[in-house]
């Protein structure tokens, strides 16, 4: 295991300086009216005191902890954490875009509005909608905002007894807690024996008083919901909507259109399906589109172009109001369009096809070693049951820790819950199949080690920074601060 190292704080020295900031010019009386005495500091800030190398040494070193795509193979299902091409860095960096302020005149931000114009024009062709906001900033911000336009929508025909929304058993992680928090009740739809929705009983299910279906698809065990058109025809004669979460797009990119198959409102990942990996706590991109009749519900503004002239339209009186200051996370909106630009709409298909291809391919490999639940054909991601190996006495979580030990980023494990000891894997269309193949001999070697060890394997890993932790007390009582010693 390898040793961890001392806190920035601990290894401060006094008097060492790594920079310097330059002699304050602004005169004192000028400061005071600025900010009031009794709110300035009246001792230095105790911030850690090191030399640049040492700065630099320590802040590198850190760097090497942290697994990422450009580091290692990073399968995490229902997450694409695809390579992210570096011209979208180059983009994003161009001085006309990462200098450039929200509160500039329109007509200096000409080039920006023009980007945010297109892009939306991309995503309307890519999901079948009539509209996007760019607002919202990563999944779940997207999800709140889809659903607080679904309401507006039944609020304002004066339908306020819609009060439940349909999610099924196989539905992303998140749509409970949004569904939650828009003060809508969760009723639960059951999947068959295939994995899929029961369309008997979301039938049953719906009522006057739904106000949505909330709808992963393909769903998060990385299967297509072939019943999609009876369970949008069942939803909206009942006078609901329907809700598509656009975490798993990326398998059906060029093939399938959210908007052709039902949907009335969509929100996309674009920090997921056009690369601009998300993690480590980094921007996101929650872009939420609609069809025509919930339009004037979405955020204000939106942009418009008349002539060769971009500018804010705020004329939507139905709106549910802003969502995000200014207009989102332009950055990642510039990854993205870069990215969409680059590959064009046939690459865009090619995405899905190879995503598609990589998932199927890796899941024949592992079904020879491992139970595969649903074993049929998939989409992007498919789920492995490491009950079997759990009996033996090293589960999923176990499995997890070992793939750590071997350079390996593991798969989201104990999800979906409709899969005991669930390992949901999704290696993206990025992907080469000697990174593939390795993969796959890893997962072996780690069923036989189970087999010869459990016990061993159930204490891993070994070779990280730090070994096992007390996951309950981290997660209870969590060491937040650095506090100097009194000694």
């Amino acid at each position: 295991m390898r040793k961890s190292k001392a806190l920035i704080f601990e290894m401060s020295r006094s008097g060492r300086r790594g920079y310097s900031l330059p002699s304050c010019d602004v005169p004192e009386k000028l400061v005071d009216e600025l900010l009031p005495r009794k709110m300035q500091r009246s001792e230095p800030l105790e911030l850690p005191e090191l030399s640049e190398v040492d700065i630099i040494r320590h802040f590198t070193e850190l760097s090497t902890r942290n697994f990422g795509v450009d580091t290692g193979f990073y399968p995490l299902g229902s997450c694409t954490m695809k390579y992210n091409p570096k011209v979208n860095e180059d983009a994003a960096v161009l001085p006309g875009f990462a200098l450039m302020h929200p509160c500039q005149p329109l007509e200096t931000v000409q080039g920006a509005l023009e980007l945010l114009y297109n892009m939306e024009r991309g995503l309307k062709e890519l999901t079948a909608m009539d509209r996007f906001t760019m607002q919202p900033a990563a999944g779940a911000h997207g999800e709140l905002t889809g659903l607080m336009i679904i309401q507006a929508y039944h609020r304002h025909r004066g339908d306020h007894k819609r009060n439940k929304v349909l999610i099924p058993l196989s539905a992303h992680g998140t749509n409970p807690a949004t569904v939650s928090m828009a003060g809508y009740e969760v009723v639960q739809v059951p999947c068959d024996d295939r994995g899929l929705v029961d369309l008997e009983a979301l039938k049953e299910a719906v009522d006057d008083t739904t106000a949505a279906l909330m709808l992963t698809n393909p769903s998060t065990l990385g299967l297509f919901e072939e019943e999609i058109i009876p369970m949008a025809k069942a939803v909206h004669e009942a006078g609901g909507l329907l809700y598509y979460d656009g975490a798993n797009l990326n398998a059906i990119m060029g093939y399938a259109r959210p908007g052709d198959m039902g949907f009335d409102v969509v929100h996309l990942n674009i920090h997921k399906t056009l690369s601009t990996p998300h993690g480590g706590g980094g921007p996101g991109g929650g872009p939420v589109g609609v069809k025509e009749r919930l339009i004037p519900f979405l955020p204000v503004p939106l942009v418009d172009k008349k002539g060769d002239e971009y500018s804010f339209d705020y004329d939507l009186p139905n709106s549910i109001g802003k969502v995000h200051s200014f207009y989102g996370n332009f950055g990642v909106a510039v990854k993205a369009y870069t990215y969409m630009r680059m590959m064009g709409a046939e690459g865009l298909k090619q995405a899905s096809t190879d995503a598609v291809i990589n998932a199927n391919y890796l899941m024949s490999l592992l079904k020879k070693i491992y139970h595969v639940p649903y074993d049929r054909i998939c989409k992007h991601e498919f789920v492995v049951s490491a009950k079997p190996e759990k009996k033996k006495g090293a589960g999923a979580g176990d499995i997890a820790k070992a793939l750590l030990d071997r350079n390996f980023h593991p798969p989201t494990v104990y999800f979906p819950l409709i899969v005991e000891e669930a390992l949901m894997i999704e290696p993206t269309d990025t992907e080469a199949k000697e990174t593939i193949d390795a993969f796959a001999t890893v997962m072996e070697q780690i069923s036989k080690d189970i087999d010869e060890d459990a016990e061993k394997v159930a204490h891993g890993p070994y070779n990280t920074v730090v070994g096992r932790l007390d996951e309950v007390r981290a997660a209870r009582s969590p060491v937040l601060r650095w506090e100097k010693d009194k000694d």
